[in-house]
This record gives C-alpha cells, sequence and structure tokens, in this order.
C-alpha cells in the first residue's frame, strides 16, 4: 500500500515562519528495490491526496491512482497560502493583475518558483531517490496552480520538461502569459497537457477565447501539446481527478 508521508515547513520568502504543510507520495515499488524515479510537484498540495484535508472536502484522489495504477513516480505536493488577504493569489499569480472581485494582486509567483527550485527541489533530491535532471521533472496544478504549472514550464523551462496545465486561471494577466510565450527560451521536448472543462468554458465566455489562443501559441512554440475540453467537466477536485489518466499518461508517455 502506498505511504504519503506529511511534514510542516516554512517558506521564509513568502510568508516568514508560518509552516504549512507538504507531502510526499513514494511509488508502491519505492521500498523493493534501489531504483531512482521521476518527480511531479504538484500546487495545492492539501486538495492532491485526502478529502480530510481538502478545503471543500474532496480531493484529486491521487494515493488511490497511484496504488491502483503503480505509476512509478514521486509526488511532491506543497500547501498553498490559506491567508485570507489572497495569500493564496499573490503566490500563485506569476504577474501582477486587477479584478473587480480580487482589487489588485501583487503577484509573487516568481518568489514561490525560486523556492520550488532552489529550496525545495533540492531538498528532496537529497532525500529521496529521485532522477534529478530536467528530463524526469514535472510539474502540475489546477486553477491558478495550472496558471502557475505554465509559467514554470515556460519561465522555469530549464528544470521542468514536462507540465500539467488542468483549468489554468488565464483571465488574470493575459497579455503578459502572451509575451511569456513568445519570448520563453524553450526547449523542443516539451511536453504540456492543458485542459478545460465544458461548463468551465460554458460559464465564461471569454476562456474559450483565451484558450484557443493559448494552446495556438504553444503549438507555435513547437511545444508537445496535449489539449483538451472534458465532456462536462467543471472547476472542481472532482473533476480534476477524472482527469488523472490523460495527465499521467501524457507526462510519462515514454
Amino acid at each position: 500500500m502506498i505511504m504519503v508521508n506529511t511534514w510542516d515547513i516554512a517558506i521564509p520568502e513568502l510568508t516568514g515562519s508560518e509552516m504549512r504543510k507538504a507531502y510526499i507520495c513514494l511509488p508502491t515499488s519505492y521500498g523493493d528495490d534501489g531504483k531512482k524515479y521521476p518527480v511531479l510537484y504538484m500546487f495545492d498540495g492539501h486538495n492532491v491526496f485526502f478529502d480530510s484535508h481538502a478545503t471543500f472536502g474532496k480531493c484529486w484522489g491521487m494515493k488511490e491512482y497511484m496504488e491502483r495504477t503503480g505509476t512509478p513516480l514521486i509526488i511532491v505536493a506543497v500547501e498553498c497560502n490559506h491567508s485570507p488577504d489572497f495569500g493564496r493569489l499573490k503566490e500563485y499569480s506569476p504577474f501582477d493583475f486587477s479584478d473587480p472581485q480580487f482589487g489588485k494582486i501583487t503577484g509573487k509567483g516568481e518568489l514561490t518558483m525560486n523556492w520550488f527550485t532552489n529550496t525545495l527541489k533540492p531538498e528532496i533530491d537529497r532525500k529521496y531517490r529521485t532522477l534529478p535532471s530536467r528530463e524526469h521533472t514535472f510539474i502540475a496544478g489546477s486553477s491558478m496552480g495550472g496558471l502557475m504549472s505554465l509559467y514554470a514550464a515556460l519561465e522555469y523551462n530549464h528544470i521542468f520538461s514536462r507540465a500539467g496545465v488542468l483549468s489554468p486561471s488565464l483571465w488574470t494577466n493575459f497579455p503578459e502569459i502572451e509575451r511569456l510565450i513568445r519570448t520563453a527560451r524553450i526547449k523542443k521536448d516539451t511536453v504540456i497537457y492543458m485542459d478545460y472543462g465544458e461548463e468551465e468554458l460554458n460559464s465564461h465566455p471569454r476562456l474559450r477565447t483565451l484558450f484557443k489562443r493559448t494552446a495556438d501559441m504553444l503549438t507555435d512554440r513547437h511545444i508537445l501539446l496535449t489539449s483538451r475540453i472534458v465532456p462536462g467537466g467543471t472547476h472542481c477536485e472532482a473533476s480534476w481527478e477524472k482527469q488523472l489518466p490523460f495527465l499521467i499518461h501524457t507526462l510519462m508517455y515514454q
């Protein structure tokens, strides 16, 4: 049976000494051999493995999926900032943006990714049998975490070769997203899985245009893109759980 271990961490650059949880899921075969494994880093770690930890009482079901499939992959997920002062939006925003509902948001996505790449990843590579190369280092998330995964795949392409971008919040600052896609230094073996739920697109008409534009631009940059509109898909963990076979297959292909 798969074990998911948790520990408390602080991210001084973002929230000082305030603690949050980190999670690591090791594959079923981890204890049986001396093999090394690729690593998938994920945002909103509290929503990934346990319903009891999830914000809305439903997680991605990743533990059960890994047990069922025996996928040879290490998953590391980090809890978001729950500050009522839009802490999550700030940490998961690559760029500043303004919105009538949230006001002006100062994006701290660069600080977040610098911590992931300069602090968290080296610690995981020291403590566990990982394949630390870019070829075997992936990142994924949904909503604002999906936006951050797209940002990571582009801006930190020298570290992450593949990304899962589920229901990305493209509406936050699309001109900056377009600029990043146009100017990022991207290796030709970069793989991105990106999707939106059918119901999401129906409820926000502008998202369909943003989604199409993003997919077109990523394709123009020769990214190996898997792009889907999920039949009946909505903006929630239960819907993202159903996409795990598509997501994991894309990340682990070849």
